[in-house]
């Protein structure tokens, strides 16, 4: 008369066993967070800051405090970053907390030394020498007039003279790159500048537009790599209005992003 038990146990065995094998891994048996020997791929990378370096400017038909607060907007919308601040002082780069940034955009340019010239300069190479990404924003790229190895960190530093200012068309030349796959030429309305002091690294023009000074194209956009960190270098951006071109804005953010390693 004890058959009826037996085989009632022996069901209720063979239904937990079978329950057991179909559940997923991530509840009872879920594998050790990070990897590790149970792990099922690498950590996924840790959020991303970022830091606008801005509040100074060597003339004064650049105006930093809408434009850094434009390209703030450009990064935000995004969503490449957990956190995107201004620091609107360039000699922050002299700091500790700015080696804590995983990309710095400069949008400064500086007519004479700053006040802490030798540490900024010191800390920015310092910066460098880690896999971290350099951003700069027109002519930002000619920040650090006294200091001769900003050229070759930036590969072009723009000077003074450029096309009039007006609209001219935006030629992407490397549709494979990670900052321009799938993007398309576009229109828009800047200083196109072809008055560059060239430095000694190999840069890599992402997009150029043609003057109608000199009848040749001339780069628009630019990567390169300075020590261990990935820098973009574009000359656009001069006002808010040339931010906001669709093109540009799309530029400026994948540029970052990429520069930052969150693009690969």
């Amino acid at each position: 008369m004890q058959s009826r038990p037996l085989a009632v146990i022996l069901l209720a065995i063979i239904t937990t066993a079978a329950l057991a094998a179909q559940q997923p891994l991530g509840e009872a048996t879920q594998a050790p967070p990070g990897g590790g020997p149970q792990g099922r791929g690498p950590k996924p990378p840790g959020p991303k800051r970022a830091v606008i370096v801005t509040g100074e400017n060597s003339y004064n038909g650049h105006v930093w405090k809408e434009t850094s607060a434009e390209l703030k907007t450009i990064l935000d919308a995004g969503k490449d970053f957990q956190e995107v601040v201004i620091q609107a002082d360039p000699n922050f780069i002299a700091t500790d907390e700015f080696l804590t940034f995983d990309v710095a955009i400069f949008d400064f340019r500086n007519e004479k030394p700053l006040a802490q010239e030798e540490k900024v300069e010191a800390n920015l190479l310092r910066f460098l020498g880690q896999p971290k990404g350099l951003v700069t924003v027109h002519w930002a790229n000619g920040a650090f007039p006294y200091w001769a190895e900003f050229v070759n960190i930036v590969g072009r530093a723009q000077q003074s003279v450029h096309d009039r200012r007006g609209p001219f068309t935006v030629k992407i030349v490397n549709p494979r790159h990670p900052i321009t796959r799938e993007m398309a030429d576009y229109e828009t309305d800047d200083e196109l500048f072809w008055d560059t002091k060239i430095g000694n690294r190999t840069i890599t023009p992402v997009a150029v537009a043609a003057s109608n000074v000199h009848f040749a194209d001339f780069p628009m956009a630019l990567e390169l790599q300075y020590g261990r960190s990935r820098v973009f270098n574009t000359t656009m951006g001069h006002d808010v209005k040339a931010l906001r071109a669709p093109g540009t804005a799309e530029l400026i953010r994948r540029g970052t992003a990429w520069a930052a390693g969150v693009l690969k």
